[in-house]
């Protein structure tokens, strides 16, 4: 969910706060995160080959995606100011081959939806700025409850008991699925030290987490585009990231320029087939789902 004229004080800001922009969350104090790392040697750098080329809505403001059964889930979000039904936010169950919409529940027009993940059948989204969160019947989309957190709502996956979730800061939250509590922070430093901020939409993939980074092509945030960041859960360290400069030009802006009308259709959405261990990746208003084989980047 970002905002055009917000990208300009971003780049206005410094990377070692939040960037006040349309999806960075609130700064709150975590008692648990480091003020500072040591630094640590270089973490491997891969690229990619694209396996298969699938559509994608065009119209999708893509912030959450996850893949079960043959099907994607998908959370998009927008703000609720046009009368075009395609911007709405929605929760989406996707054919992955036409990319037709299957299902779709629409949030509330004062909603702005953003992260997903599926735990026992039940799919849990967020929302940016409201605090709150839906839990819906991942059969039939009924809506069978609300939830409540502090700050922004950005992006989540799960490791299979807990849902795990950030708010564009360096810090991602383990939280109780049944609860809704921190069950305790996950705080993500670059190896030279500094926090890695702008962590966004999540996946779990083979016992990692791998995470988009809002904007990460800015100077002060990794100066890097299209990154994904894949991080060990149980110490937070960055043990790769996943170079995917060049994917989907077409669809991306050709500079920095923040009035471009390209210049929110980031890289995001990561989503992972386990049974046949096949990833997925696309982003804000892409026309296509890429699946791609990570390799290592040749030096």
């Amino acid at each position: 969910m970002k905002m055009l004229l917000l990208l300009v004080v971003i780049v206005a800001g410094t990377a070692c706060g939040p960037a006040p922009n349309a999806n960075n969350a609130s700064t709150t104090t975590n008692k648990n995160a480091r003020p500072s790392a040591t630094p640590s040697g270089p973490a491997p750098v891969y690229t990619y080959d694209v396996v298969k080329t699938y559509p994608h809505d065009p119209n999708a403001f893509t912030e959450g995606l996850y893949y079960k059964d043959g099907f994607l889930y998908e959370s998009t979000g927008q703000n609720q100011d046009s009368k075009s039904q395609n911007d709405q936010s929605s929760l989406r169950k996707v054919d992955l081959n036409t990319g037709k919409v299957l299902q779709r529940w629409n949030l509330p027009r004062e909603d702005f939806g953003e992260g997903i993940s599926e735990i026992n059948d039940k799919i849990y989204q967020l929302t940016w700025q409201q605090e709150m969160g839906r839990v819906f019947d991942a059969s039939n989309f009924k809506l069978l409850q609300e939830f409540n957190y502090q700050g922004e709502g950005w992006g989540m996956t799960t490791d299979g008991t807990n849902l795990i979730l950030d708010q564009g800061t360096h810090i991602l939250k383990v939280m109780d699925p049944n609860t809704f509590k921190t069950v305790r922070t996950i705080p993500v430093f670059q190896e030279n030290g500094r926090p890695l901020m702008q962590i966004n939409e999540l996946e779990w993939i083979k016992g990692e987490i791998w995470a988009n980074i809002w904007h990460s092509e800015l100077p002060e945030i990794l100066g890097k585009p299209n990154y994904i960041v894949r991080i060990d859960p149980d110490s937070g360290k960055i043990i790769g990231w996943i170079d995917l400069a060049g994917l989907s030009p077409d669809d991306q802006p050709k500079g920095n320029d923040p009035y471009d009308p390209k210049a929110e259709n980031t890289l995001n959405g990561i989503a992972y087939d386990a049974a046949n261990d096949r990833i997925f990746v696309t982003g804000k208003r892409w026309k296509n789902l890429f699946e791609i084989k990570v390799k290592p980047k040749a030096q």
